[in-house]
């Protein structure tokens, strides 16, 4: 059975990621293929909104790591930057429901959505640093934008885990909903929405988005990008990938450069 299952019913496009025994971790072929729903359905007049949820007990573990480790990503088209493009080109309504983990792509992602509804039981993480590497899916500029520094600085340069109550506060969440209620809470938002007059609401989220949109696409994707790539190749993350493949604590003082005196 396909990772990523679609169904489209009464203006909805629902969108169920489908790799529940490995906690939704994406693969690059589930980016790209995140990518081409979102951008098809940018195009199907009969596609007023995206209703996005997840089977199993996580939302989405972040990237598979296997499958990242053997297919890490470069410059060029690579898998994750066709679904950064998708989601900043996305003119229609995101009504996503986040159940269990969330962790870093499963949290960054959320930021390009427009309605993140939360079951009691979510948690999220954004565990870049632990792994040396830096934010992607330009949360580095989503993020502070929406908290400011010190929240964002709390989140990104500790990578702990926190509750969906401090997510909502920090305002990557909606709601916080009974975990019962998280798929039919998300279901009637999206059932309003496709009620609406669909070129109101793609010309509202352009409005929404107009003011950030420039530096979310041209600087924050393009410069994260560049920076994600050189810290995959530093020594600081051959280091937490090794820890990680052996199951050990990483050691990053062996991997200290350094400072040189003037």
């Amino acid at each position: 059975m396909s990772d990523i299952i679609t169904e489209r019913s009464q203006g909805i496009l629902r969108v169920e990621f489908n790799r529940p025994e490995k906690k939704n971790a994406m693969t690059g072929a589930m980016y790209t293929s995140m990518a081409d729903i979102l951008n098809r359905a940018a195009e199907d007049e009969e596609v007023r909104v995206v209703l996005w949820h997840s089977a199993g007990d996580a939302f989405c573990a972040g990237n598979d790591m296997g499958d990242f480790l053997n297919n890490p990503p470069g410059p060029g088209n690579f898998p994750q930057g066709r679904l950064m493009d998708a989601f900043v080109r996305f003119e229609k309504p995101i009504v996503v429901a986040v159940q269990g983990a969330a962790i870093g792509g499963g949290t960054t992602m959320l930021t390009h959505c427009d309605f993140v509804y939360a079951g009691e039981s979510a948690k999220f993480e954004v565990p870049f640093i632990n792994l040396a590497l830096v934010p992607e899916f330009g949360s580095s500029f989503s993020v502070p934008a929406r908290m400011g520094h010190l929240r964002a600085a709390e989140l990104f340069l500790l990578g702990e885990f926190f509750s969906a109550t401090r997510a909502a506060e920090l305002g990557l969440v909606t709601r916080v909903v009974p975990d019962r209620d998280l798929l039919a809470t998300a279901t009637e938002t999206a059932q309003k929405l496709a009620a609406k007059p669909s070129g109101a609401l793609r010309a509202s989220k352009r409005l929404i988005k107009q003011a950030s949109i420039g530096q979310l696409r041209e600087a924050a994707l393009k410069i994260e990008a560049q920076e994600f790539f050189e810290r995959l190749r530093s020594a600081e993350a051959k280091e937490a990938f090794s820890a990680f493949l052996e199951k050990r604590p990483p050691n990053f003082a062996k991997t200290a450069t350094p400072v040189a005196a003037e």
